[in-house]
């Protein structure tokens, strides 16, 4: 309460022009910690506390993590919201206050479980307003309250998140695990992040959500307007949106229909001035990801939309009659959303360098040929506040201590590490930390997992949500690989702590068989006493924000090995570098940055190259054989056999495995059995090279020092400058 009294007595950010960043996930993490810091109180208060012989560290345990996201696409949102605060530039999030988040994991039977994850208490950060919309769907109506959370700038003003919550929403409805009735949309539109889409009503399900959330930011966008007496035919002057993937889509027409219906605009002048207001950030290049929802369902779920994007989409065949690839209805009468974002969107970014020119050069060229002014690249990043000063002090401190405390608002002056790069005593003393991040994480492990691991054990950490882009998967291979060696008798240096932390949507089955493979083997490695002293693997259970806090000061080697040209960019890469971990990964996404930055010396990269693998994927069924990788190589085979092994069986579901066996033989669409070798040879290498300590030391400090391109206050600098221009 005393915080939130702080946050609410603080100054509101201000300004003629506004930016609305708009997002189904908003991962912020606990709060507590990350609004003392940016408030300034945070040593003072932990002091005060500390001397009525209280713990801050424990008080922060007990606060609830809001679930309003799963993954770096929401991480991300969280970062941005608090760097446009911590800049002093006007703006707000808007999503949805989603009540049970994605799920909460439970790991029984070695299998992924989901249960709702109550996160809403009395304590929690939503203060309720008395702002009200109705949304129409169709004919029916339902009303959205707006609940907000403060956000505090790094020793600036405040900022607000905006989320839009059901008031007739019914937790009842969720009978057991996170099952619900699906056409209930009066009482379900906002308990859960991404409804489960196996069957038709909960793709339905997905559309109302969506419009649930942009029409009732639009409607707030149009009233905030409005109470400052702006001239809504200068929308453009006073508001920018920003469509953070394609789920915000709906809001550009919605936006067109609530001033052409209910402002008196004709449609040339909505349109105009609503493609001057948005602007779109392209998270993928993956095609199931880019939505493109039947024209039924927006019939069924948002009739009112429905002439006014035949309408966009009549214009655009009008200019491009020849080019279907560019249309926004396609022969299936499905809409893509992403092709309406461009067309009438100011500006398209991607979130990488790589991943920029893959769009422009292959994924969305047919667009980019069209409007090549649009696109541009806003490399992702980190708010290093709760990256760095948050979750790991000490090293902050240490930093401190060395080069000052511009870093904190300035990150590339973090570069001026470098000059400690030969200084044996700080290279230990940053090390020292390490061992103290590893040990805490040790006994947090052993209390929650209820797992020893050896804190001077190499630990190896791939931490994302599960997809078999990332390849969590391949990185279960190599775990074989080294298991079966150490039966064997090849042993290595150095035990080995291999750690995983992950979600799988409950749709997509080869994800969680991937969890189950995962869980099987630590089952068997961890108890098998000739093994056990040499490897072991851990799954932390229903991985969050909390959990990364303390993997991320923790880890040695961070694993970013998705398949080369899949990966738009990745923002754990990011975290891990700036707390001294070494990449171990592929040339794509931000990891290609990272190398630019860091050198050859100071990474790890393996694996064929992005170019090589779209090549690929141009005659997929000709130029890629799994099966032939698998039987041509024993190592390979050797690794891929055990998931189907007796020893595996006996400990997993067979349906399972045997399913995951299939998918790897038969269709590997990722390339884990084109990369494993080279995996192979750079793992055992990283693992090699961490044996040199002083060279190792010497690797750390080279990736905090270069880290500073990678704060997200970079990132939104460049975003207003190029895209938002604030005043």
């Amino acid at each position: 309460m005393f915080v939130k009294e702080e946050c609410a007595g603080r100054k509101q950010i201000k300004g003629k022009k506004k930016v609305y960043y708009i997002s189904a996930e908003f991962l912020i993490g606990k709060l507590l910690s990350n609004n003392l810091i940016n408030l300034g109180i945070y040593d003072a208060l932990k002091t005060d506390l500390a001397a009525e012989g209280k713990d801050i560290a424990k008080i922060e345990e007990r606060e609830a993590e809001p679930s309003l996201g799963n993954g770096g696409l929401g991480r991300l949102a969280a970062c941005f919201i608090d760097s446009i605060a911590t800049l002093g530039l006007p703006g707000a999030g808007i999503g949805l206050n989603y009540h049970y988040g994605l799920f909460r994991q439970v790991f029984r039977r070695r299998m992924q479980n989901a249960e709702k994850d109550s996160w809403i208490n009395e304590n929690s950060w939503l203060n309720k307003t008395d702002t009200t919309f109705n949304v129409y769907f169709g004919k029916k109506k339902v009303v959205s309250r707006l609940y907000d959370i403060d956000v505090t700038g790094y020793e600036n003003g405040i900022n607000k998140l905006h989320l839009f919550d059901l008031e007739s929403v019914d937790e009842k409805l969720v009978k057991s695990g996170i099952d619900f009735d699906k056409k209930k949309i009066d009482k379900n539109l906002t308990l859960f992040l991404y409804p489960d889409d196996s069957d038709e009503a909960g793709r339905i399900l997905r559309v109302y959500q969506q419009y649930f959330m942009v029409s009732s930011g639009a409607q707030l966008i149009i009233k905030e307007m409005k109470e400052n007496g702006y001239d809504l035919h200068k929308l453009d002057k006073h508001a920018v949106i920003q469509i953070n993937d394609t789920h915000p889509s709906m809001v550009i027409p919605e936006l067109i229909r609530i001033l052409t219906e209910e402002e008196g605009f004709t449609m040339d002048e909505a349109i105009k001035l609503v493609t001057k207001t948005c602007a779109y950030t392209n998270h993928t290049i993956l095609a199931e990801a880019l939505e493109k929802w039947p024209m039924k369902y927006l019939k069924k779920a948002v009739p009112q939309l429905i002439p006014i994007i035949e309408e966009l989409n009549y214009r655009v065949i009008k200019k491009y009659p020849n080019k279907k690839e560019v249309w926004i209805i396609d022969d299936d009468n499905r809409v893509h959303m992403a092709h309406m974002d461009i067309h009438y969107g100011m500006s398209v970014n991607g979130v990488a360098a790589l991943h920029t020119e893959i769009l422009k050069n292959t994924e969305l060229n047919a667009f980019y040929r069209i409007y090549p002014k649009k696109f541009n690249n806003k490399t992702n990043g980190i708010t290093f506040r709760r990256w760095l000063l948050s979750c790991n002090p000490e090293l902050a401190a240490l930093i401190d201590e060395a080069i000052g405390t511009g870093y904190k608002k300035n990150a590339f002056e973090l570069k001026k590490l470098e000059l400690f790069a030969k200084d044996k005593k700080f290279l230990k003393e940053v090390e020292d930390i390490k061992r103290e991040k590893k040990l805490q994480l040790c006994e947090y492990i052993k209390k929650k997992e209820k797992t020893v691991i050896d804190p001077d054990s190499i630990f190896d950490i791939q931490i994302k949500r599960m997809h078999e882009y990332k390849r969590q998967q391949m990185n279960a291979l190599y775990i074989i690989h080294k298991y079966l060696e150490i039966r064997s008798g090849k042993l290595p240096k150095r035990p080995i702590t291999f750690i995983f932390g992950a979600k799988a949507a409950p749709a997509y089955r080869i994800a969680q068989d991937i969890i189950h493979l995962l869980l099987v083997l630590a089952d068997i490695i961890n108890n098998d006493p000739k093994v056990n002293r040499y490897i072991k693997v851990v799954f932390v259970e229903n991985y969050n924000v909390s959990y990364a806090e303390k993997l991320i000061p923790a880890c040695d080697i961070s694993e970013q090995i998705s398949l080369a040209s899949q990966e738009a960019s990745g923002t754990g890469n990011m975290k891990f570098m700036l707390n001294g971990a070494v990449t171990l990964g592929t040339d794509d996404g931000a990891n290609v940055e990272i190398h630019e930055l860091v050198g050859d010396d100071n990474i790890f990269i393996f694996g064929k190259k992005s170019d090589e693998v779209l090549k690929l994927r141009e005659n997929w069924n000709a130029k890629y054989d799994a099966k032939k990788i698998y039987e041509s190589d024993p190592v390979i085979k050797e690794a891929v056999d055990f998931i189907i092994s007796k020893e595996t069986l006996a400990k997993g579901n067979k349906t399972a495995l045997t399913r995951l066996y299939n998918e790897i033989v038969g269709k590997d669409w990722f390339m884990g059995l084109l990369d494993l070798k080279a995996y192979i040879k750079m793992k055992d290498k990283a693992f090699a090279a961490y044996e040199n300590r002083n060279a190792w030391r010497r690797m750390m400090l080279i990736n905090i020092a270069n880290a500073g391109f990678f704060s997200s206050d970079r990132t939104i600098e460049e975003y207003n400058r190029d895209i938002w221009k604030l005043k």
